[in-house]
């Protein structure tokens, strides 16, 4: 595989690594003298210049990469490098890191963004699918915000208890994947029959999240909630083209990559 990499801070540079020693052909790119001169890529190729440079990007073989990763400190940048990648090179496949959780909704596949990485938001999910019960907890969003894995555990007393999963009604486009019981996963069969404790995995369409969130946590709670475990910004997406909306500046003052 041939990955290009936009940013050799901490973050592009361990994933250049990581990458690098699998066997994998890496290409990084680093706009700042001083960070590149710092940059530990292990065996990977680094290059001082501007990823968001279509010719540089051209000259450093993006036109054969399978994936790029934008991994700057800049969301700005990471959207811009994203849209190049696969408008202009084809790139089959685009992960794009998210500074700013409020930038969130932007980071869709709009802009080029396959997958969306956004480390406040994944630390506020796990400590959410740590601690609570009954309610719908969003852990991870997949190919360009389109679908995401959101858990449920089941409360003492509540209504699934004692259920066959065949005998639910699930919302259509958020199938139940997998369970989770005492620590091993079961098939989420027709014929498998739900107890208190259970851990329930969905993989849910955007457009069907609400629709679960009723079914599981009731029409209540899914209205003082919506969107747990994923950023404010991500509830009240505002539509999302390139130059829609306002991109928060917070990020743009941490360092570049």
């Amino acid at each position: 595989m041939r990955a290009v990499i936009a940013g050799a801070g901490a973050v592009g540079a361990s994933v250049a690594r990581e990458l690098h020693a699998h066997g994998h052909e890496v290409v990084v790119f680093e706009i700042r003298p001083d960070a590149a001169r710092k940059a530990d890529v292990g065996g990977a190729k680094l290059v001082l210049g501007d990823a968001c440079d279509l010719a540089l990007l051209e000259r450093c073989g993006a036109m054969e990469a399978d994936v790029l990763v934008a991994a700057t400190g800049d969301d700005r940048a990471n959207l811009v490098c994203s849209l190049l990648a696969r408008s202009e090179f084809g790139v089959g496949r685009t992960v794009a890191r998210v500074n700013n959780p409020l930038n969130d909704w932007l980071f869709d596949e709009s802009w080029g963004v396959d997958v969306a990485v956004s480390t406040p938001s994944i630390m506020t999910a796990l400590v959410e699918e740590a601690v609570e019960t009954g309610d719908l907890v969003r852990l991870l969003r997949l190919e360009a915000g389109g679908t995401a894995l959101s858990e449920f555990r089941v409360p003492a007393e509540h209504w699934l208890a004692g259920r066959r999963v065949g005998t639910v009604s699930w919302p259509q486009d958020a199938p139940l994947v997998a369970v989770v019981r005492d620590g091993a996963p079961r098939h989420a069969t027709a014929d498998e029959v739900l107890e208190a404790g259970d851990e329930l995995f969905f993989l849910a369409a955007a457009a069907a999240e609400t629709a679960l969130r009723r079914l599981l946590v009731g029409e209540d709670r899914a209205q003082a909630r919506p969107g747990a475990g994923s950023s404010s910004a991500a509830g009240r997406r505002p539509s999302s083209s390139p130059g829609a909306g306002a991109l928060t500046d917070q990020a743009s003052q941490s360092p570049r990559a």
